[in-house]
């Protein structure tokens, strides 16, 4: 299974990672309605912290997204459910196919490098932190040198050492 394909239909909401319902029916090669059917049937290993139907102002946002990736999803009035990367963990217990195993597998396997994509884009910006700090010293010395050449003249003093007489 290509990862790059989950990665594509793995959302953010609710500040949650998560995949849709529809989207895992057609991974796992099954009817979304199938998927749904089996979760309902499993209602108790799929608490609201691993899956949840999506709110309807949720699903329009995203759907006049995904409308334009693939014209041909779900259709804008089933709003779908969500699942949380512990949603898809249970999937697996609930799906016992060959495909579903692979899938979830390959799922598992998108989930792990978005983590570590986002710990290496967490440490490259506490990175360009550290330099702009550095920098900002360094800089502060710069502007008080170009102040100081930008201040106004002193003065005019009187001149120093031996004066000729007229």
């Amino acid at each position: 299974m290509d990862l790059q394909i989950i990665q594509e239909r793995i959302y953010t909401i609710r500040g949650q990672k998560i995949m849709l319902d529809y989207d895992l029916a057609e991974l796992y090669e099954v009817e979304t309605r199938v998927l749904n059917q089996a979760v309902r049937r499993n209602a108790k290993r799929f608490p609201t912290d691993f899956m949840f139907r999506l709110t309807e102002t949720e699903w329009q946002r995203m759907s006049s997204q995904i409308v334009m990736t693939y014209p041909t999803k779900r259709p804008k009035v089933a709003i779908p459910y969500a699942f949380t990367e512990q949603g898809l963990a249970m999937l697996s217990g609930v799906l016992n196919s060959d495909k579903a195993i692979d899938v979830n597998i390959a799922i598992m396997r998108a989930f792990v490098m978005l983590r570590k994509m986002v710990l290496q884009h967490k440490e490259i910006i506490d990175r360009i932190d550290q330099l702009e700090a550095s920098y900002d010293e360094k800089f502060a010395e710069v502007f008080k040198a170009l102040k100081y050449l930008l201040e106004p003249p002193q003065t005019e003093r009187e001149a120093i050492g031996f004066k000729r007489g007229n």
